[in-house]
């Protein structure tokens, strides 16, 4: 009797572990979120204007110009991926242009290892 406790306890414990491994891993391979931004629409209190994601080149920060939308003056903006920021009334801030920063401050258990190609 004591032994098929015994048991359950070790079978509890390896499953527990192996949810964590899972978490783990799975928080390293994730994208982090990112946001289109305009780079030179940042105001000190709201941060920057997030505009419609076809305005970002669609792998890494290289940043793209693109039409701006309805309700603006015509012209062009600076866009580019802004990573783990805090979004709030169309306006991103507190976040990052650099996607290796993201994911090295980002995930549970992430080395900072990973190239830096971004």
């Amino acid at each position: 009797m004591a032994e098929t406790r015994r048991r359950l306890r070790s079978s509890t414990v390896v499953l527990g572990g192996m949810g964590v491994l899972a978490t783990a891993l799975s928080a390293c391979g994730s994208d982090p979120d990112r946001r289109c931004v305009d780079r030179n629409s940042y105001d000190y209190l709201n941060g920057y204007r997030v505009v419609a994601d076809k305005n970002c080149k669609s792998s890494g920060s290289t940043g793209s110009t693109g039409a701006i939308g309805k309700g603006r003056k015509s012209g062009t903006v600076d866009a580019d991926w802004y990573y783990d920021a805090e979004v709030d009334r169309g306006y991103a801030d507190h976040g990052t242009f650099s996607r290796s920063e993201a994911v090295d401050r980002g995930g549970f258990g992430c080395s900072g290892s990973g190239s830096g190609g971004g």
